[in-house]
């Protein structure tokens, strides 16, 4: 399930993910894209991931027509969480052109909210 969280920037959109990813989650986060960075401007994704459960099938596609979507308009991505599985594929997004992912620990909030505000 997808909540949204109090960002500490006006370019960065600060999501938490825990459980199972779904279709009605990517809906969510499309709906709020396309009221907060009308198309063309560029934001910045910090998405604090907790007990991931795995991710439906359908829920998973529609996260990759967001991505595919909206590639142009995406800065930096950082993943905050313990998990290995999660980290693996924040190794995997550094091989997305034009986005720049970095992995953080749970206990380096603060530090990826840093490095999402450096320029």
């Amino acid at each position: 399930m997808l909540s949204f969280l109090p960002s500490q920037d006006e370019k960065t959109i600060a999501v938490q993910f825990t459980g199972e990813a779904t279709k009605e989650d990517a809906e969510r986060l499309e709906q709020h894209v396309k009221e907060h960075f009308p198309e063309g401007n560029s934001f910045n994704l910090l998405a604090i991931i907790h007990d991931i459960k795995g991710s439906s099938l359908k829920g998973m596609m529609e996260g990759m027509k967001f991505d595919a979507k909206h590639w142009e308009q995406f800065s930096k991505l950082a993943v905050v969480t313990g998990k290995d599985s999660v980290e693996s594929l924040a190794k995997v997004g550094k091989y997305l052109p034009g986005i720049t992912v970095k992995q953080f620990e749970k206990d380096q909030l603060s530090e990826a909210w840093d490095w999402l505000q450096k320029k």
